[in-house]
């Protein structure tokens, strides 16, 4: 055997090397195999593409500024508004995906920011943005 034998002869201890010539070939045969591969995996179609002289388009987004005053009135885009009239703005402006940036005073009750909320979703205006101020210090 090439391990050795399992005698009880003294002086005979069962071989402790492990013959890495096998594991040398299979690792050559499987580097192989990548190399020849390799060159395989890329799939690129070779074209010939115009050439245009344009400039990228900058798509900004439309921005809904809705502030919420202490009293609870408000305000798109600095004009004051009933909130009777908003679920109807906000459809008429869920066309262009605009983004909302709403800025409530810090005494508006919770209730007045979560149904301008509401009113934003159940038109479609899923981004939503909270303005606050930087702590001065």
């Amino acid at each position: 055997m090439a391990f050795g034998g399992f005698d009880d002869k003294p002086g005979v201890s069962p071989m402790a090397e492990i013959n890495t010539t096998p594991l040398v070939d299979v690792m050559l045969v499987l580097l192989v195999i990548f190399i020849i591969t390799a060159p395989l995996f890329h799939q690129a179609v070779p074209i010939d593409l115009p050439r245009v002289d344009a400039t990228k388009l900058e798509d900004k987004p439309q921005v809904i500024q809705l502030a919420i005053d202490e009293g609870g009135t408000l305000f798109w885009n600095g004009e004051a508004i009933h909130r009777d009239t908003l679920s109807g703005r906000f459809e008429a402006a869920r066309i262009e995906n605009p983004e909302l940036h709403l800025r409530a005073d810090r005494n508006v009750r919770y209730e007045k920011v979560a149904d301008v909320m509401a009113a934003a979703q159940a038109a479609g205006i899923v981004k939503i943005a909270f303005v606050t101020e930087p702590v001065k210090r």
